[in-house]
């Protein structure tokens, strides 16, 4: 019966190394992700980066994170921006009324539904013919 029951401490302890093994996993797969999208590193660069990785995956990572940690990021943040410029340029596209004529009645079915008064409808159509 004693095997079966375990104290709180070896519980504390085997939530300790289970959350230190996924965090290590987590640090692994980032660094794998990251070589095989970085495009300015060679073939070669990235089989010795994959060997390295994957026969000692932990060590691996650790050199992996010293010696491109800083383009890691570089290149994160790179593509971040890369994103974030297509979804504006997206959002521009399907938000924004493709001329004045649309955005004119777009205005005037907002007044006549009374969601706007006569001066709000005259700014939006100045503004739209500006």
């Amino acid at each position: 019966m004693d095997a079966m029951t375990t104290s709180f401490g070896e519980v504390l302890l085997w939530s300790f190394w289970f959350f230190i093994w996924i965090a290590a996993l987590m640090v692994w797969f980032r660094c794998l992700f990251d070589m095989f999208s970085d495009s300015s590193l060679s073939g070669w660069g990235k089989a010795g980066w994959a060997i390295l990785l994957i026969f000692v995956p932990w060590l691996g990572a650790l050199i992996y994170l010293i010696a491109r940690g800083k383009s890691m990021n570089e290149r994160q943040m790179a593509e971040l921006v890369r994103r974030r410029a297509a979804q504006d340029d997206y959002i521009k596209q399907v938000a924004a009324p493709s001329g004045p004529t649309e955005q004119i009645a777009n205005a005037k079915s907002l007044l006549d539904s009374g969601t706007i008064t006569q001066a709000e409808f005259d700014a939006l159509k100045a503004k739209a013919l500006a």
